[in-house]
């Protein structure tokens, strides 16, 4: 058994998993990525149909690691502004960069381009020293913990022994589900339709959203001026129905259910249907061990916080890390990892109870409680604080954010 020793092992090579990795670049911490599988280098012409729409917050961690300059050397689309309305009411939400003196409200960006720019981050020997090591094909085996460290085995041979494990690798972890972690988790009823649509008319960097009776609908504005990518929740028949019928129809039926507010859309490439579940896992950090993004917690699409809440994630985590190397203390002790877990499960309970709240909300079309929501958005409209607070925290722009997401440098120790 060939055995290597390390500080930090992080399972999972995905958008949290390579951003903590680029977060912990430089330090003195050996840091070991595994990773199964990493995206081909070479982008298509046509853009990938799962999307993320970047806060501010989130644009700052990628600026920290030096990821967002690969993001802007390939393709990305920022949006001035967001309309959100209930189909057949007369109820509307708009909000615009112009009133936060913002040059815009976050950047729609695909998830390939995102883990590439990390991947050139994480290995860019110009960024410091080169403490980071990637182990891609690589798949683990088994993983065993203890007070002293923990041992993570791979399939091909090879045996990583770390003073911290951290699971980044998905809804589905392999890690959590290793280390016997219960979880939390609730079916939406519902898949989250994606693909790439061609408009009629320009989407003026605006990204729309329309509450129907099915679901949610998404307008993400991309790169090219009439090209979208759309995230569309419906019931799971329905979703893959739409997925299986031919173009026209499916055009049609879009083209409708979006209020024709775009003119015709036309789908390019392909759809798919990716079922929607709450997740929820009791805990985010053991002895020798911590949870990140969507090993930790899974919410519904319908605002888009998912990657940003694993960024955010992978931030903190970082400066808890870092903070506690600085200080001689163990950085795998479950007593020195207890801030990260109270400090993100707070805040991962809080987005998955308000995406609850707005599905619950928006769900059925009883007249009178369309009526009531249409007030109710319209006086939201109006009420310019509460609104201008609400986006503000949804950027990034206030509450309580680990200091990548400030803009701020994370505390280092000279090796």
């Amino acid at each position: 058994m060939q055995m290597q020793n390390v500080d930090v092992v992080i399972v999972g090579g995905g958008m949290v998993g390579l951003g903590l990795a680029a977060a912990l670049k430089g330090s003195a911490l050996k840091v070991a990525v595994v990773e199964g599988q990493l995206p081909a280098p070479a982008l298509d012409e046509a853009p990938d149909n799962r999307v993320s729409a970047l806060s501010l917050a989130s644009q700052r961690i990628l600026q920290q690691v030096g990821a967002w300059r690969g993001i802007e050397a390939r393709r990305l689309q920022p949006y001035v502004q967001m309309e959100v309305w209930e189909q057949d009411s007369f109820g509307r939400i708009a909000f615009d960069a112009a009133s936060l003196r913002q040059p815009e409200l976050g950047h729609i960006v695909e998830n390939r381009v995102i883990q590439l720019a990390l991947l050139e981050a994480m290995l860019d020997d110009s960024r410091g020293a080169n403490n980071i090591q990637l182990l891609s094909p690589a798949r683990a085996s088994s993983l065993q913990s203890g007070e002293a460290g923990s041992l993570l085995l791979l399939e091909d041979g090879r045996a990583l022994s770390a003073k911290l494990v951290v699971a980044a690798d998905g809804a589905h972890s392999w890690v959590r589900r290793q280390a016997d972690i219960p979880l939390t988790s609730w079916d939406y009823g519902h898949h989250a339709l994606v693909a790439t649509v061609r408009c009629a008319e320009p989407h003026e960097a605006v990204a729309r959203q329309i509450f129907t009776p099915e679901g949610p609908l998404a307008f993400l504005p991309l790169w090219q001026p009439d090209l979208c990518s759309i995230v569309w929740s419906l019931p799971a028949a329905r979703a893959e129905a739409l997925c299986q019928c031919d173009d026209e129809q499916f055009n049609r039926q879009l083209t409708t259910a979006f209020d024709g507010r775009l003119g015709l859309c036309q789908v390019e490439g392909a759809r798919s249907a990716i079922p929607l579940t709450a997740r929820y896992a009791r805990d985010f950090a053991r002895e020798r061990l911590v949870l990140v993004g969507d090993a930790a917690h899974t919410i519904h699409p319908l605002a888009g916080q998912g990657v940003n809440l694993g960024l955010l994630d992978a931030a903190a985590l970082a400066e808890q890390i870092l903070r506690n190397q600085a200080a001689g203390k163990d950085i795998g002790l479950l007593a020195n990892l207890r801030g990260y877990e109270r400090w993100r499960k707070s805040e991962a309970a809080s987005m998955l109870a308000a995406m609850e709240g707005l599905k619950r909300l928006f769900a059925g079309a009883n007249p009178l409680k369309k009526l009531v929501r249409g007030a109710g958005l319209c006086a939201f409209d109006l009420l310019t604080p509460l609104k201008q607070s609400v986006i503000r925290a949804a950027m990034g722009l206030e509450g309580e954010l680990p200091a990548l997401a400030k803009g701020n440098n994370l505390p280092t120790r000279p090796k």
